[in-house]
């Protein structure tokens, strides 16, 4: 199955005939014969004529409106189809679709487009369970969604990374499939008649809210929280914040629970401005109660000034025997029973014995440090926010784990002093956020010279070029195992091994 994984690989693209093999060998090159056997061509023959070249694809223009055969999803969830060789991305699209779409931009090589119509559901096709802009890819069957994204990790390393020799596992599917998230960020916005309305934008929109009342990616209670806070916001007669005016107060809403220990927490972000903060905070009955306030005109519910209203400014949770600590903005990953799951997979890759010195790069609140711990000699920990660090040690302690030591600091900087101090380490652990490692941080990697290295991956399409490089440094993949993190989303998250071969 031929899986397009980027826009770049477009640009790549000319008509059908090029396809792309899923699994090409690697450093494989394909020759054509240009030259025909005299014999072969009639004795009356005197002049070739030489075809003209075949026309290049039409480009769309920008609000066209095309019917178009989805054949395959591009990585990040778009459907792919092609138009005379042309090839179209397109929102909302599913394998097998007949589907009419809107051209939004057009550029050489691909335009993107959104469907407007679906003329002929695809085999995979199903309804979906709810508007809902967080779950784009509800309406593909969940067997299909597995099946795509582990040919999509698959495709990512050899085309992309150009890599072979290593064993793909399975794709370990998810325990639920819905109501499995623990933290949800919702944004304010207004309905045509002008009521407060809370929950996601639509694809594509930064002015247009899709209002959920009951999401089907949260708990129940999670959900109930949410409710209160914003009947009590309408209550109060709040009003949106509006980008284009700067006019307005309400900017977004966190729910952050503790699928473990049933806490539940909210943080309301909010423009300057005032507000009866404990009558919030009775309104919303949760564990904890905290308003941000953020003066910056972007929708972010980063930074700004964080005011603990009622209740405690962390969230309590389990995962793999031990408990966690998580302050408001740190990094957590959102669906508890999966990550246990691809942390276990992490530390059992690890193949420790108790006497390695492991490295955790962006170890954030410490989680995967803390569960290897116990198997190794001791562990070091590198993470840019400080209050996660000030989390790891916190959660060090509560869990009385001993020979962890956590520290501040930018990997791409810090860590050659980390190594003139603790050591070269044996096994390193590094969980990168989504765009993945910079060139320079992997050749850090490469200087600090681990036996091992288990890459905790949320983008394949960024794993494959730094695994490629460390390859090139004399590293060798071995096993990559993906792991469902996010049904009902394009995403994908997996553990990848290299192991020092020279």
């Amino acid at each position: 199955m031929s899986i397009q994984t980027s826009k770049d690989e477009a640009r790549k693209a000319t008509a059908p005939a090029a396809a792309v093999q899923s699994t090409p060998a690697a450093g494989a090159t394909a020759a054509v014969e240009a030259t025909a056997d005299p014999a072969a061509v009639p004795a009356a023959t005197t002049v070739a004529t030489v075809a003209p070249p075949a026309p290049a694809p039409s480009r769309p223009a920008r609000g066209a409106e095309l019917e178009l055969r989805i054949d395959s999803l591009a990585y990040g969830g778009a459907g792919v189809a092609r138009l005379d060789g042309y090839v179209v991305f397109v929102q909302g699209g599913m394998p097998g679709d007949r589907v009419r779409a809107q051209v939004g931009k057009a550029k050489r090589a691909y335009a993107e487009a959104r469907a407007t119509e679906i003329l002929e559901p695809g085999p995979d096709r199903v309804a979906p369970a709810a508007e809902h802009p967080g779950a784009p890819w509800q309406v593909l069957r969940y067997e299909r969604q597995l099946e795509v994204k582990e040919a999509q990790v698959a495709e990512a390393l050899t085309r992309l990374g150009r890599l072979d020799g290593f064993k793909l596992e399975p794709i370990v599917a998810a325990t639920q499939t819905w109501r499995y998230r623990n933290k949800l960020e919702y944004s304010f916005g207004s309905d045509d008649a002008g009521r407060l309305i809370c929950g996601f934008h639509a694809p594509g929109r930064w002015d247009e809210i899709v209002e959920v009342r009951d999401c089907l990616l949260a708990s129940e209670a999670a959900n109930a929280a949410r409710e209160r806070v914003v009947e009590w916001c309408r209550a109060q007669g709040l009003v949106p914040y509006d980008r284009s005016t700067g006019a307005g107060m309400l900017r977004n809403l966190v729910v952050r629970e503790g699928r473990r220990t049933g806490q539940l927490q909210v943080r309301l972000v909010t423009g300057p401005g005032t507000l009866d903060a404990m009558a919030l905070a009775e309104a919303a009955a949760t564990d904890g109660v905290l308003w941000t306030r953020s003066a910056t005109v972007g929708e972010t519910t980063a930074g700004g000034e964080t005011e603990l209203v009622s209740g405690a400014d962390y969230l309590d949770e389990e995962i793999g025997g031990i408990r966690v600590r998580i302050s408001p903005e740190a990094f957590f990953q959102t669906n508890t029973e999966m990550a246990e799951q691809l942390y276990e997979i992490a530390a059992d890759r690890a193949q420790l014995s108790g006497f390695e010195r492991v490295y955790d790069l962006y170890c954030g609140i410490g989680t995967i440090g803390l569960l290897m711990a116990p198997r190794a000699a001791e562990l070091w920990g590198l993470e840019l926010v400080p209050a996660a660090v000030a989390d790891a040690i916190a959660n060090a302690s509560l869990n009385e784990i001993d020979g962890v030591h956590f520290f501040a600091g930018d990997v791409r900087l810090a860590l050659r002093e980390l190594v003139s101090r603790a050591g070269r380490p044996d096994v390193l652990v590094v969980d990168p956020p989504r765009a993945g490692l910079s060139q320079k941080v992997v050749r850090r990697i490469i200087e600090s010279a681990p036996r091992r290295i288990v890459y905790v991956s949320c983008n394949p399409t960024t794993l494959a070029p730094n695994a490629a490089q460390l390859v090139q440094a004399g590293y060798a993949l071995s096993v990559v195992a993906p792991v469902d993190m996010f049904p009902q989303t394009p995403h994908i998250e997996c553990v990848a091994v290299l192991n020092r071969v020279r």
